[in-house]
């Protein structure tokens, strides 16, 4: 993986070149394990269905989760 360094790149500019390229491929992933479905090419049961999709939405819910921490990280103090 070569990293890019785009001079004079914002903290946001860079958070949104990221995040949009990580996001489209894991769209890409996703949409690439959905051809796993087709039951002419696979077999797979119940148990094996519900373990991939605990696995996605715990990891989705855990990085929902990050995201929301710092966003509410703020704290002021008054004395």
């Amino acid at each position: 993986m070569v990293k890019l360094k785009i001079k004079g790149e914002s903290k946001e500019e860079k958070f949104k070149r990221i995040a949009e390229a990580r996001t489209n491929k894991i769209l890409e992933q996703i949409a690439i394990l959905r051809n796993c479905a087709n039951t002419q090419i696979y077999s797979y049961n119940e148990l094996q269905i519900n373990k991939i999709f605990k696995a996605l939405d715990e990891e989705l819910r855990l990085t929902k989760m990050t995201f929301s921490q710092r966003i509410n990280k703020k704290r002021d103090i008054k004395l």
